[in-house]
């Protein structure tokens, strides 16, 4: 039986960002599942285990304490498991090194977090309603900073 809502998990280490992104998801009213995690190690060990569901976008942090954004993506992206996860990097850091090696890594999209509320509400809503198989199959530097 195929859902009709979209998996979205987020990895963030910084409690009030975890509320935020779950308010917008509430206020947005698409059909979503969240799940939150507080650090790169529980959610490898949520998405290592043989039963767990994958999601469709996985939000990550980049800055996480014991096993950070940018390890998680290489890890994910070296399990074939876990090729159809579309990975979305939620970070703080506008550094052009960032971006780089989150892009080299495999990630699908960069955003910068909003400090308006509304923004993320948009951004969210862009990055569900993203055509994934053309985001991954069409991957380029240019669509891959996501500006509003």
């Amino acid at each position: 039986m195929r859902e009709n809502y979209t998996y979205v998990v987020l990895a963030d280490d910084d409690e009030d960002d975890r509320l935020f992104f779950t308010e917008a998801f509430e206020e947005l009213k698409m059909q979503t599942k969240v799940d939150l995690y507080k650090d790169g190690v529980d959610l490898m060990n949520a998405l290592n285990q043989s039963d767990s569901k994958l999601p469709n976008i996985l939000f990550l942090d980049l800055n996480m304490p014991m096993k950070s954004g940018i390890e998680c993506l290489k890890e994910i992206k070296s399990n074939p498991r876990f090729k159809d996860i579309a990975i979305a990097i939620y970070s703080t850091s506008a550094s052009e090194e960032d971006i780089e090696d989150t892009f080299v890594s495999g990630a699908n999209v960069y955003i910068k977090k909003p400090n308006d509320f509304n923004i993320l509400k948009k951004i969210l809503s862009d990055v569900v309603t993203m055509n994934w198989q053309y985001q991954t199959s069409g991957l380029n530097r240019d669509n891959f900073l996501l500006r509003l």
